[in-house]
């Protein structure tokens, strides 16, 4: 069911390169042992994003579908938490994690406006 419209083809793709970023990042956290911790954690709500969006393009209904992305818009709320703890614990990537914010910021606001008009949709029928 693709109901991401002309941006469907837009936000797949900057979901698998915002995971491959999160991937990347993990990596360098993996040599500090509170790094890896968060880093476990930063990973698994990170690369769910994409894994949700992808699976809401086969909802088996529009219920399906914003279900899946009410999951997707959750994890990247999760995912800027872990953000918000690693920056303000001071950890050494800031470059790196202001990156990821940013981008984490703009998916939110993405998800959120699908989720708006989704549910708008679902409720004119």
């Amino acid at each position: 069911m693709k109901n991401l419209k002309a941006n469907s083809i837009d936000i797949l793709e900057r979901s698998v390169k915002y995971s491959l970023k999160i991937v990347k990042f993990y990596r360098q956290l993996e040599k500090d042992s509170v790094g890896r911790i968060l880093g476990k954690q930063l990973l698994r709500s990170g690369t769910s994003i994409g894994a949700n969006i992808y699976e809401a393009q086969g909802g088996q209904s529009k219920a399906d579908f914003i279900a899946k992305i009410s999951i997707a818009y959750k994890e990247s709320r999760e995912t800027a938490y872990w953000l918000r703890i690693m920056q303000e614990s001071e950890m050494k990537y800031s470059k790196e994690i202001d990156d990821l914010k940013d981008e984490t910021e703009q998916l939110i606001k993405i998800l959120s406006s699908i989720l708006l008009s989704s549910k708008q949709g679902l409720e004119r029928q």
